[in-house]
């Protein structure tokens, strides 16, 4: 795309917002979309500069002031992540640069990543690479974080009660679009590039939805029976919901909870779409709500996809590891242990509760569930790798579900299921 002054532009003042932190970036480009009424070429390269400076903004930062002289501006960001990351040369950029840019711009190309430190090299604040050197190698933190410096693909999920995969795949592939099966969910489709669909037939009539594989693999470890009496605790916008709707076949009883007013509204519109009529979306105040305590001991599934740190979806979510911190994170922990503990009181003997997050970070994870089984010995840990094979599904796991987009091209998830005994 020709690069000019206007288009330079509109991506600094997108930019500069972002940076600022007040919101999440997606919310700022939704934003500055609504106030800048401009065509789609330019929404593109808005969208995806911002991202990649966010994606890349430690290395970038650091080239910004390489010469002693520069600042880490928006407009000097953009002009680094052009030169060093987004196939544009000296010669395209040459007509928008000032006095001393062009020399400062061959100093950014010939930074050697190799040669910073591991922070920068990984794309991490120092606060995370700490946290992850508790438990992992600084080449598998490395491989980690080049792994977040990409974007994600765009999966979907098909709507069993609706449509079968092999359907929905050869209507989108007739559509010419490239489309192929995951791996691993056998409900799910990953489109290579990322075309708007909700306005797309098969989306309006509720035969697929978007959803990540990795979070279509926590609805199959739960593994909900037709008739089940089940709870999705922290329903969200109900993306989660849905699919175990789906795997019931639209019987039994699905309790969505949520302490947003809006995300259930959200769910709602959706439910409309997807056929389902076995789902009751409930607000709550919070987890010891008077709906929890009426349902304790009835229940037969629970999911707790807890409030965490999101550290998994930085693909998605770039801007996710300047926002938190690790006073955020124990922040988290102290609700992540509240809500699992009030989740577990609803299920019945022989039930089972899946704890799952999107963060990478032990403490958010097995620390919680460590601590959750020495306080509860009624309940016990299946091995993940045995619930994914007795659902058919060939993922070598074991104890917990731990998938991260290096290994398994999913957002990083993390997943235990608990059983009650007694």
């Amino acid at each position: 795309m020709l690069l000019t002054e206007y288009r330079l532009d509109l991506v600094v003042q997108a930019v500069r917002a972002a940076l600022k932190m007040d919101h999440p970036a997606d919310a700022v480009l939704r934003h500055f979309f609504q106030e800048e009424r401009i065509g789609s070429n330019e929404r593109k390269l808005v969208a995806e500069t911002l991202f990649g400076v966010l994606r890349h903004r430690l290395l970038l930062e650091h080239a910004c002031t390489t010469d002693g002289k520069g600042q880490a501006t928006a407009r000097r960001m953009a002009l680094a992540y052009w030169m060093r990351f987004g196939g544009y040369n000296l010669r395209e950029l040459q007509p928008l640069l000032r006095p001393q840019e062009a020399e400062w711009l061959r100093g950014v190309k010939a930074i050697r990543a190799e040669e910073l430190l591991l922070p920068l090299q990984a794309e991490l604040p120092q606060w995370i690479v700490d946290k992850l050197r508790l438990h992992h190698s600084d080449e598998e933190i490395l491989a980690l974080g080049e792994s977040m410096q990409h974007p994600a693909p765009l999966d979907l999920r098909v709507n069993s009660l609706l449509a079968n995969r092999d359907e929905v795949l050869q209507s989108l592939q007739a559509e010419g679009l490239s489309a192929t099966a995951t791996p691993y969910s056998p409900y799910g489709i990953r489109l290579k590039d990322k075309p708007a669909l909700n306005k797309h037939a098969l989306f309006l009539t509720g035969k697929f939805e978007v959803q990540d594989e990795g979070s279509q693999l926590l609805g199959l470890l739960l593994a909900p029976k037709r008739n089940d009496m089940v709870v999705d605790f922290c329903a969200g916008a109900g993306g989660k919901t849905l699919m175990l709707g789906a795997l019931m076949n639209s019987q039994g009883r699905l309790y969505a909870w949520d302490i947003s007013e809006k995300r259930l509204t959200n769910l709602k519109q959706r439910l409309k779409r997807s056929g389902l009529s076995n789902v009751q979306p409930q607000l709550i105040a919070h987890e010891n709500d008077q709906k929890v305590k009426r349902l304790a001991g009835k229940i037969d599934r629970v999911l707790v996809d807890a409030p965490c740190s999101g550290l998994g979806t930085l693909r998605r979510n770039p801007d996710l590891k300047f926002r938190q911190s690790p006073q955020s994170v124990a922040e988290l922990n102290g609700k992540q242990r509240a809500i699992l503990d009030s989740a577990a009181r609803l299920l019945k003997k022989g039930g089972r509760l899946v704890y799952a997050t999107c963060s990478l970070l032990q403490e958010e994870n097995q620390d919680i569930v460590t601590a959750f089984l020495s306080s509860h010995p009624e309940f016990s840990l299946l091995p993940a790798g045995e619930v994914l094979k007795q659902q058919h599904i060939d993922l070598p796991m074991g104890d917990y579900l731990q998938l991260t987009p290096r290994q398994h091209d999913t957002d990083g998830f993390f997943a235990a299921v608990l059983e009650r005994a007694t």
